[in-house]
């Protein structure tokens, strides 16, 4: 009987092993993940969850019983520590040596940390990564507290919004020009500054962290523009590595990630990656795609292709982000983008069109999902409507798929 392994309970796993067996893999499966729970949601751990909306046992993907009733052996809070990709061996914390057919990594990716040097070891200083992280943090948002955050990408603004929600005192520093800048147009920095800013967050650009301030709990911060504040807490929010200590230890291809090629597979050709950790061919470059859309669709790709289909992986990128009573909703890469057009919607809601010379690439839509879903299915059909037809207010959207 065939053994497929796949490392790492996350979103990309847990759709990687449901894959096989709806695709009719009735082999051995195995499935293993580094943490206590079940395969969860994340994007909730900063919004939702947080705020104390949503249950823990909302957050699981699937019931635990599901893995039982499919036949996939779960193996919870176990790491792999070594793998030898010419004997096909992967070696457990637990000391278990496993033998596999096809292996997949799924391992996701890490939290930057902050140095010990400038205080990123201090009691209160936290990253939002998984479970833990956040049920960690969920005491510290209390009204009157005070709080640092540090980066003014996605993850930190929406920390902030959480932290406001909740009566806290909040700093954001953003060390850039502006916030967003890596990932969005200024018109969408605007917007979210403007918006975090009229719910009480301190909003400090071109700023950094100097240090973290307190003997072993932080107290304070002292800010790259020399001025100091107060602080009870701090979450720390510069982005996040990918997890390729497994696949190095296997001698695969590493590139900002694990290298794969068109079908999700690595240099070895028993071995796929998907998710965080792995990169994918989107418009001639290998890139990794952060978002829960590109873990579940390229983890079925592998999948598919661990079954011999030949499927060749194509990305079609969204992602999503909820900040206080706005949800944002972004379809397609910006990457070399050369102009934005705005266009207003209904009751407050606005999107941003990028362009590259005349070609629609991407689509930030606040509170706008019907633009958002208009904009999504041009880009997949490679359909570019003129910028000026997109600003025209009196533009009938819904017929730019007809034409």
């Amino acid at each position: 009987m065939q053994h497929f392994v796949v490392v790492g309970a996350g979103q990309a796993g847990s759709s990687l092993v449901s894959k096989l067996r709806s695709e009719g893999f009735e082999g051995k499966i195995t499935l293993i993940g580094a943490e206590a729970e079940p395969p969860y949601q994340r994007p909730p751990l900063s919004k939702a969850y947080l705020l104390g909306e949503m249950p823990k046992d909302r957050l699981y993907l699937r019931p635990e019983s599901f893995y039982a009733d499919q036949n996939i052996e779960l193996m919870l809070d176990t790491r792999a520590v070594d793998l030898d990709a010419e004997n096909k061996v992967l070696t457990l914390s637990t000391g278990e040596e496993l033998t596999y057919d096809a292996l997949a990594l799924t391992t996701g990716s890490h939290p930057r940390t902050l140095p010990a040097a400038i205080g990123g070891t201090l009691d209160g200083v936290m990253t939002v990564r998984d479970l833990r992280d956040a049920d960690t943090m969920a005491p510290y948002f209390a009204a009157g507290k005070k709080a640092l955050i540090i980066g003014g990408g996605y993850i930190g603004l929406e920390a902030a919004a959480v932290a406001a929600k909740r009566g806290v005192d909040a700093t954001l520093v953003e060390m850039a020009d502006r916030i967003l800048q890596r990932v969005a147009a200024p018109q969408t920095s605007d917007f979210f500054r403007d918006l975090h800013t009229k719910h009480g967050v301190k909003v400090l650009e071109g700023v950094g962290l100097d240090t973290l301030l307190g003997d072993e709990h932080v107290s304070g911060a002292k800010l790259t523009d020399g001025s100091e504040i107060d602080i009870d807490f701090a979450i720390v929010g510069v982005g996040i590595i990918p997890a390729t200590a497994l696949a190095e230890a296997g001698n695969l291809d590493i590139e900002n990630g694990i290298k794969t090629d068109a079908h999700a597979r690595t240099s070895d050709p028993a071995i796929w990656a998907a998710g965080d950790c792995a990169t994918c061919h989107f418009k001639g470059s290998d890139i990794r795609i952060e978002s829960v859309g590109n873990a579940i669709d390229q983890a079925e790709v592998a999948a598919k292709n661990m079954l011999g289909l030949d499927v060749p992986y194509q990305p079609k990128p969204w992602f999503w982000s909820d900040q206080y009573d706005c949800k944002l909703q972004i379809a397609g890469l910006n990457m070399g983008y050369t102009d934005v057009v705005v266009r207003a919607g209904d009751d407050g809601a606005v999107s941003h069109w990028y362009y590259e010379g005349g070609t629609l690439i991407a689509v930030d839509a606040m509170n706008d999902a019907r633009n958002y879903m208009i904009g999504k299915r041009l880009i997949e059909a490679g359909k570019s409507p003129a910028p000026d037809v997109i600003a025209d207010p009196d533009t009938n959207m819904k017929a730019l798929l007809r034409a």
